[in-house]
């Protein structure tokens, strides 16, 4: 169900509320652009600053905007495992196709509390559960082996992958096979994640390249030869925007790319702040290499 190219959207603001009218046109330029599939309410949407009600609601509007026409992954994750229960049964209340759960941060709970999270999430949904694992933000990694038992459990669907690390998909094909839905969260390692055996992306380019990520998606599972050349010069020609897009902290960037492509405003909230001139210079230039700015 969850493959190609699928979008960390973000939220955009205005006065320091969430932009419906945006996030609403946001929703149809991905569906008009091929993207594969949605993802509301995870870190790329601010998820961290938003209100309770604000994460509701973004999910809600998501879903009902978006009308079935692709899969809807609603980001439920928390440290408190409570908090990512009842995250999870309002996405599946409100019609979620599946949910995007981070390993929890901060408390640095064991592989045993790792799973035991996660079982509870398991025991309270019927929806496919995808595990966001990602280190550098998180500061713990979940292991293959705890994967391969949490995999045993009915709702326990895939990976988001964002160790970085290629080895780590390889192990994990390896031991739980193809059934487990391997994502990148990776947007430079997309191309090769996919050659070696990956089936998609949870990506934040795709904010605002839809039609060149979900090209390149679609391209680089092709048995076609030309195919898979032109997938790998869409993927060159992303390269400078990859890594644009995180000189500084995740969603700033794309923010701002978003404002220069008339999207929405760059406004981001607190802790985070506006990327500085010199980072606005880097995102132009990789804009324009990837033929999405004059």
């Amino acid at each position: 169900m969850f493959k190609g190219s699928n979008v960390a959207l973000i939220s955009p603001f205005k006065n320091n509320a969430l932009d419906e009218e945006n996030y609403i046109k946001l929703i149809n330029f991905h569906i008009e652009n091929g993207t594969n599939g949605l993802v509301p309410a995870g870190t790329t949407g601010e998820s961290p600053t938003l209100s309770h009600d604000e994460h509701k609601k973004v999910i809600e509007i998501c879903i009902k905007e978006s009308g079935g026409k692709i899969p809807v992954i609603a980001g439920t994750g928390s440290n408190s495992t409570e908090e990512a229960v009842a995250l999870t049964k309002h996405a599946e209340k409100a019609g979620a196709d599946g949910v995007l759960v981070v390993t929890p941060y901060y408390n640095k709970p064991t592989q045993e509390g790792l799973y035991q999270h996660y079982k509870t999430i398991n025991d309270n949904t019927a929806l496919p559960i995808i595990i966001y694992n990602i280190p550098s933000r998180c500061v713990i990694d979940m292991s293959v082996d705890t994967m391969a038992r949490l995999f045993e459990l009915k709702n326990i669907a895939g990976v988001k992958d964002a160790t970085g690390d290629l080895n780590r998909l390889d192990q994990t094909i390896s031991k739980l096979g193809n059934e487990f839905i391997q994502l990148t969260g990776e947007d430079g390692l997309a191309f090769e994640f996919n050659k070696r055996g990956g089936v998609g992306i949870i990506s934040v380019t795709a904010n605002i390249a839809p039609k060149l990520c979900s090209d390149m998606q679609r391209l680089s599972i092709s048995k076609n030869k030309d195919d898979i050349k032109k997938a790998e010069i869409i993927d060159r020609n992303l390269q400078p925007l990859h890594k644009a897009l995180f000189i500084e902290s995740n969603p700033a960037p794309v923010k701002y790319a978003a404002k220069i492509l008339g999207l929405c405003n760059d406004e981001i909230r607190l802790p985070l702040v506006n990327v500085k001139k010199e980072t606005e210079q880097e995102i132009n230039k990789a804009l324009s290499f990837a033929k999405l700015t004059n």
